[in-house]
């Protein structure tokens, strides 16, 4: 009897702890659900512009941002190194600052690839603000990745709204609350990483493997640290 009555009582130790987990996952899902970014204007006065691919829309606001004399360049990071900087201008419905202006970065495979690659094009150009472009529930990522690598840089977010995704009313959209789930675990995932890794992403900055597409010289040497 006794030993029955002490495995009940672990169940039931172990069913509240995961009960208060799961309210705490909820909570934190909705929070960031409701927290997202919705209006995007340009705060600040940012050197340049980044934009990560995965959507048109991104590629297109990064582009046009640029033509309205929106910083000094635009760094679109995540380019497939097959594609040609031709191919990328008609995408983008490249403007005229285009081929003085637009850098690619073809490294990156991943947000945290795409922080690497606008640490190295910053430090590469001496900037000390940026404006991030991206879709909307991507932005809490990208910024806490983007500061992992470069926490003297000023960020500021510009989201966009994707294809597909309705922030007004998430809760009534299945693939909305998908796609928001999805992300918000990377999230999670993401702040922890970032801590642990910290000292690994100044590693790799410092050994200067990662390489830009540009078209302007750099303001200093990629690997020089900054006093």
């Amino acid at each position: 009897m006794a030993d029955w009555r002490r495995r009940r009582r672990r169940w039931r130790i172990v069913a509240a702890t995961v009960a208060v987990l799961a309210l705490a996952y909820v909570s934190g899902f909705v929070v960031f659900a409701q927290t997202l970014p919705r209006h995007a204007h340009v705060t600040g006065h940012p050197d340049a512009i980044v934009v990560l691919t995965g959507g048109g829309s991104r590629l297109d606001t990064a582009e046009d941002l640029l033509d309205r004399g929106v910083g000094q360049r635009l760094l679109i990071t995540g380019v497939n190194r097959t594609t040609t900087r031709g191919e990328v201008k008609v995408l983008v419905h490249g403007g005229p600052r285009f081929h003085c202006c637009v850098d690619l970065g073809r490294d990156a495979t991943s947000t945290f690839g795409n922080a690497l690659e606008a640490a190295a094009w910053s430090r590469h150009h001496g900037f000390r603000e940026l404006l991030v472009v991206t879709a909307n529930y991507h932005m809490p990522r990208s910024l806490n990745e983007f500061h992992a690598a470069m926490p003297q840089i000023r960020l500021d977010p510009y989201p966009v709204d994707p294809v597909g995704v309705d922030l007004r009313n998430w809760w009534l959209h299945p693939r909305t609350i998908r796609v928001l789930q999805a992300e918000y675990a990377k999230y999670l995932a993401s702040l922890v990483l970032t801590r642990i890794m910290s000292q690994r992403i100044r590693l790799l900055l410092d050994r200067n493997f990662i390489q830009i597409d540009s078209t302007a010289p750099p303001t200093w040497p990629v690997a020089r640290r900054q006093s």
